[in-house]
């Protein structure tokens, strides 16, 4: 229990209750400094009362620092300025209320912003170095008193100002961290949403434009076109589903497709009348590759032979995924006739670049020179359950 109390986070009510307490121990302190006598002081002695009096109001208000710190500033400095130049506090207990006026000005700075802070407590210094100056005694000397002030008063400022930096900038970082994080989190959902769609609905179009050809001459091609626009709109479903369901959090988990899914999406393109051949080698079982280099393959290929299906199709095209002991790589070459284009707006290769970019790997898509068009890509990992 005494544990959990040093260590949690304080409420603001326990605050208030510590300087509460400390505001009850520095003022009785203070009225004993007002009550002492200077053996070298001569005149008239204040009343006790008195010395309470002005004990209690230089060290109450520090109970409320945190509600008025402009105000307890203010009343902290004026209250020991008199109590000094009068002589309540006598001139060798004048380091007595210290520490009320750092706790007081550095609850300035650290509460208030320093375009009204710094001009309170400027002119509190000033206050409180012109009336010892003049009203002090000998004791109180115009370079004293300056030294005085500012001793008591601009360290315990300086000491708020910094903390109220630091936090301000710790405040920023971490905004700038979540707006970062929320950026890229956007833009992997675009980017799955957009392989996604991209894939399914070139063929669900391909599909549907051969359906309503052969609708009268060829009703079976027809129905079997249907078909295959029903079972990949179910796909589609089902794949929009789980990319959407990471943004909730009592969704269920759902492994993401990956290289065993590769096969599917070989047999899916054929529907778009491209010829696909997959052939997966490699020395390292599919099970070491980790899930996100897995996923980053997968739409790689799904949106290769997309973009086979939607610009070259008829075509043949061929899928080679190498999976090495240290990188796993990619290419998918087909060579069908693409159109002549001066200019894309599309996201497909773009997308696939970041998602390499994001591996640390290598990618590359350039036409070939026998025709067709050809995508490579590398994407290196470190095999699960293999330390780094």
């Amino acid at each position: 229990m005494r544990e959990l109390l040093l260590t949690r986070r304080l409420r603001p009510v326990d605050l208030y209750v510590v300087d509460a307490v400390l505001a009850v121990v520095l003022g009785a302190s203070l009225c004993a400094y007002a009550a002492l006598e200077s053996p070298e002081r001569t005149g008239v002695v204040e009343p006790v009362w008195v010395s309470v009096l002005t004990g209690l109001v230089i060290g109450l208000p520090l109970a409320v620092r945190r509600r008025f710190p402009v105000a307890v500033a203010v009343t902290v400095s004026l209250a020991t300025t008199a109590a000094l130049a009068t002589g309540i506090i006598p001139n060798f207990a004048a380091a007595a209320p210290s520490l009320s006026l750092a706790l007081a000005f550095y609850t300035l700075a650290v509460t208030t912003p320093p375009r009204w802070s710094l001009p309170v407590a400027a002119g509190c210094l000033a206050a409180v170095v012109a009336a010892l100056a003049t009203t002090g005694g000998t004791l109180w000397s115009s370079s004293f008193a300056v030294v005085y002030g500012a001793v008591m008063t601009m360290p315990g400022w300086l000491i708020g100002w910094t903390l109220r930096e630091r936090r301000a900038h710790a405040a920023r970082q971490s905004e700038q961290v979540t707006r970062q994080a929320v950026a890229e989190e956007r833009l992997r959902i675009a980017r799955e949403l957009h392989d996604i769609v991209a894939h399914t609905m070139s063929l669900i179009v391909v599909k549907a434009a051969v359906g309503n050809h052969v609708a009268e001459a060829s009703p079976q091609e027809a129905r079997d076109a249907l078909r295959v626009i029903e079972a990949t709109g179910r796909g589609a479903l089902l794949e929009m589903r789980r990319a959407l369901g990471m943004l909730r959090d009592d969704a269920p988990y759902a492994p993401a497709p990956g290289l065993a899914e590769l096969p599917a999406l070989a047999k899916q393109a054929s529907f778009g009348d491209v010829e696909a051949c997959l052939e997966v080698t490699g020395t390292v079982p599919q099970e070491a590759v980790p899930e996100s280099v897995g996923l980053a393959v997968y739409r790689i290929v799904q949106e290769s032979l997309t973009n086979t299906v939607k610009h070259a199709a008829p075509a043949r095209c061929r899928v080679t995924v190498t999976i090495a002991p240290a990188d796993v790589r990619v290419e998918v070459a087909d060579d069908g006739r693409r159109p002549i284009r001066t200019h894309s707006t599309g996201h497909g290769l773009i997308g696939m670049r970041e998602r390499v970019a994001a591996h640390g790997g290598d990618f590359t898509a350039a036409p070939r020179e026998s025709g067709g068009f050809v995508v490579t890509a590398r994407l290196p990992y470190t095999p699960v359950g293999v330390p780094t």
